[in-house]
Formats: C-alpha cells, structure tokens, sequence
C-alpha cells in the first residue's frame, strides 16, 4: 500500500488552509456605493449630494434670565422648541459651544435662506428672553447631515423609571 495518495491529500488540504489563512486576513472587497435617487430627493440633495443650511451661533445675549423657575421655564422651552423644529425636519443638527467668548450653542437650520433661519429662531424661548442672540451664515454641506436625528434617537439609552 503506497501513502503517496495519503500525502498529496494532507498536501493540499495544508495548502488550502494557508490560502484560507491568506484570505480571512485581507479586508474583503466593498464595492463602491450607489447613487440612491430618492433618497437623495428626500434629503434635498443636489447633483454633489449637498444642499444648503443655515449655521446659527446662539451667543450670551444682554437680558440673562437669573436662575430659578423662570429660567427652568426658558429652558425647557427652548428644548421643546428644538425637538419641534427637529421633528419637523427643519433642525438638522444643534449642541452647546463651550462658552468662550459667549458663544453658547449651534444650529444648523435645514432652510434656503438666512430670513426663513430667523423666522424660525424667533420661536425660541432663549431668544424671545433675551437670553441669547443669534448669528447667521449660509453654509453648504452634504445632504447626509438630515439623517443625524434619526440616527441620533437610535443611540440614546432609554431611561430608567424611578
């Protein structure tokens, strides 16, 4: 009986294994994404993926509200308001700023114009109390920016009932 059936296929297998090896090693392949025509329309994107927002700096404003329920009052106002403008789809993106040189938070404003932008900045509680004034500028960026608060309801924890 001759094993040199026996060692070719103890070859190969070994062989096949070290190209397995090879292969589970290397990143596979992504092909490149593709154009999604109506997500783009949703998202309100032009032939670049981009469309146009407003940025708008919320800076100290000249009435600060003292603490207490009145300024509790403001504030919850002002989130509510932001949740509104977000479910609506007009508040692509907002946060706080660190406060340097008065600057307190952002918005990024899903609208064409820095007079819509206002229009719907004036509905805030922190600036209504003069809490804050708002600064303006046109920005361009990509469409994908409208997806963040969908995205972001995903990664909030939900909250323990006490």
């Amino acid at each position: 009986m001759s094993f040199r059936p026996l060692r070719l296929t103890i070859a190969l297998l070994a062989g096949l294994c070290c190209v397995s090896a090879q292969a589970a090693e290397q990143p596979p392949r992504s092909a490149a994404p593709s154009y999604d025509a109506a997500l783009a329309q949703a998202l309100g994107a032009d032939e670049h993926g981009m469309r146009k927002y407003v940025l708008v700096i919320l800076k100290t404003g000249p009435t600060p509200v003292p603490k207490g329920e009145a300024r509790s009052a403001m504030f919850r106002g002002h989130f509510a308001n932001m949740e509104r403008l977000a479910d609506a789809g007009i508040l692509a993106a907002a946060g706080p700023l660190d406060g340097v040189d008065g600057w307190r938070g952002l918005f990024v404003l899903a609208v064409d114009s820095i007079d819509a932008a206002k229009e719907h900045v004036a509905t805030d509680p922190v600036i209504q109390s003069g809490e804050m004034v708002a600064e303006y500028h046109s920005l361009y960026g990509s469409a994908a920016l409208m997806q963040i608060n969908a995205i972001h309801k995903t990664l909030v924890k939900p909250q323990q009932a006490e």
